[in-house]
């Protein structure tokens, strides 16, 4: 599939705004019912990378002293702002402090996936864009360890989607994982990739 008929079927994938209702979460990964609670809004750029011989997911490896998610592979993105203008701009921000992603490289807002809710209590918007390379990332030494980029065919393909399970605050909890190489992106990052490439392929996660 050539990069323009992909770019096609991406967009036609997602939501075209961020004024979603559609809730995933960890609760629907762990086949939980969702808990009624106040919610930090956040949110993250899922940013697809436009490289000749395909395109890839931009990634961070977070640094292991962080409150939250610490030592996760986290998309770029954080809590939103007062002075943030809607999700876009949080992502957008975010990423240009986390990683030095500058907003001209991402071309294109291509849509949104659904709102996914944490069970550390943030709710998510991912807004997905399309970024154009070249350009020199600068890492913030503080948040990010690492950023790396996974081949987007590897993410779509349902072969690499693991399911696994551990005990949290006394309950058995389902959770995705993508292993990569000498990595393994899981959580709500797995699961976001797991919702885009199952909405890719026409059966997307439930809420």
């Amino acid at each position: 599939m050539n990069h323009a008929t992909l770019r096609d079927r991406i967009r036609r994938c997602l939501h075209s705004t961020h004024q979603v209702e559609a809730i995933t979460g960890d609760h629907a990964v762990a086949g939980m019912a969702r808990e009624e609670r106040a919610l930090t809004p956040a949110a993250v750029l899922v940013p697809l990378v436009e490289r000749v011989e395909g395109y890839t997911v931009l990634l961070t490896q977070r640094t292991a002293h962080l409150e939250h998610h610490a030592g996760q592979i986290s998309f770029p993105g954080g809590r939103a702002e007062e002075e943030d203008d809607g999700p876009v701009a949080t992502a957008l921000r975010e990423a240009e402090e986390e990683i030095g992603l500058h907003r001209r490289h991402v071309v294109e807002i291509a849509g949104f996936l659904d709102l996914y809710e944490t069970v550390t209590g943030f709710l998510v918007t991912p807004v997905v864009g399309f970024v154009t390379p070249p350009f020199e990332l600068a890492l913030d030494a503080f948040e990010v360890a690492e950023a790396f980029e996974v081949p987007l065919d590897f993410i779509l393909d349902p072969q690499n989607h693991e399911r696994r399970s551990l005990v949290y605050k006394g309950q058995q909890r389902s959770f995705y994982v993508i292993p990569f190489e000498d990595r393994y992106i899981w959580g709500a990052t797995a699961a976001m990739l797991v919702g885009f490439a199952r909405r890719l392929n026409g059966n997307p996660l439930p809420g």
